[in-house]
């Protein structure tokens, strides 16, 4: 494993992941830039039934113990940092451990167990998730990935959709358009190799944001896409137009960026934990891809209630990626009991697959008038 991904606790102070007790012990003794662990218990009552759950608090996962690995530097909407499961991958697994994200999303989860030789498994509505996360799984090199570039001919005549002028140069839009057709007949044809896959993940983080980083003129961050018409809202109030950008280079400035710590040893990991991978593209509270009592562990972040609207960020890149956003049945939940219905029958299924002495790690954010809860 590459030099720069330190464990993020030295192995004298990591607990013993096949003893509950030793985990317990050791966030309860847990000490962080002077911070000791505060020790709480919250009362709850559910259906006439009262619980006293013991909490722990403290600075448990944080970038300033371990820079994330550069190949989970791609945006997408309410993910969480990679500090967060390779807290609990650490703690609570071992190598070989199955790993799982039952709303994946990005793949932060699957990705950093799989960067510490756990098998990633991982399940998402989206089929864009996928998309995100198998080609860091199967990281080329910068070098095949400039080489691809060079033999697609980006200047051939293709069909542009003139509303995404607003976001683009004429040229600019010409180029994605004509990338965007490459990489829908290599798939249709099941050509569709792992460069490929690479580049149509990294074109698809830059198709907007706000920087020349990306493919657009300045809109908002990369991990939403406004509608034409707000963009073009946003162009008459500051007085700007779509610059010509140069797609093959700033596809190879992020793919160089993304494997700056992918060494080899790091990716021949990738490579062999992969092949037992398990992603899935479905509702999560059914998934018999999945043996009963295999999973070791559960670290996930649940669909945010009636905050976010995945399907108004993702339809560019749904456009991109010839995925039909409408078939695409998110689960946006706008009352706390529908939601709560919900994560019963996630929590239902997990307990089928989840082995005995397994943990999930369940992380609750932006909860009306209430702070993020793991």
């Amino acid at each position: 494993m590459n030099s720069q991904q330190p464990a993020l606790f030295g192995d004298p102070e990591r607990p013993d992941a096949t003893d509950r007790s030793s985990f317990e012990q050791f966030v309860r003794t847990f000490r962080w830039n002077g911070r000791t662990t505060t020790i709480s218990s919250l009362d709850l009552t559910d259906n006439g039934c009262h619980h006293e759950i013991e909490t722990y608090t403290n600075e448990f996962w944080t970038s300033r113990q371990r820079a994330a690995h550069s190949l989970h530097e791609i945006s997408y909407r309410a993910c969480f940092k990679p500090q967060l499961p390779r807290f609990f991958i650490e703690c609570l697994t071992v190598p070989g451990d199955i790993v799982y994200d039952p709303f994946a999303g990005r793949g932060t989860t699957p990705l950093e167990a799989a960067l510490l030789n756990r098998v990633p498994f991982s399940c998402d509505v989206s089929p864009l998730s996928a998309i995100l996360l198998r080609p860091r799984l199967f990281a080329p090199t910068t070098q095949d990935v400039v080489k691809r570039l060079s033999e697609i001919d980006l200047d051939r005549r293709v069909d542009t959709p003139d509303e995404l002028l607003v976001f683009y140069h004429p040229r600019t839009l010409s180029h994605i358009c004509r990338l965007r057709e490459y990489l829908i007949d290599r798939e249709s044809h099941g050509h569709l190799d792992a460069v490929d896959a690479w580049i149509r993940m990294v074109a698809v983080n830059r198709l907007t944001g706000h920087s020349s980083g990306f493919f657009s003129v300045y809109t908002l961050p990369p991990n939403q896409a406004l509608s034409v018409g707000s963009q073009r809202k946003i162009n008459a109030e500051r007085q700007q137009k779509p610059p010509l950008r140069d797609v093959r280079r700033l596809i190879a400035t992020k793919t160089q960026a993304l494997l700056r710590d992918c060494d080899r040893a790091t990716r021949r990991q990738l490579e062999s934990i992969a092949q037992k991978a398990c992603l899935i593209n479905r509702g999560c509270h059914s998934t018999p891809e999945i043996d009963d009592k295999t999973v070791a562990l559960v670290v996930t972040s649940p669909p945010f209630l009636d905050v976010v609207d995945y399907a108004s960020d993702n339809w560019l890149r749904c456009w991109f990626c010839a995925v039909d956003p409408d078939s695409v049945h998110l689960t946006i939940l706008k009352r706390i009991e529908e939601w709560q219905r919900a994560m019963r029958a996630v929590f239902s299924e997990l307990g089928r697959v989840l082995k005995s002495g397994g943990h999930v790690a369940f992380e609750v954010g932006e909860v009306r008038g209430g702070p993020r809860q793991t």
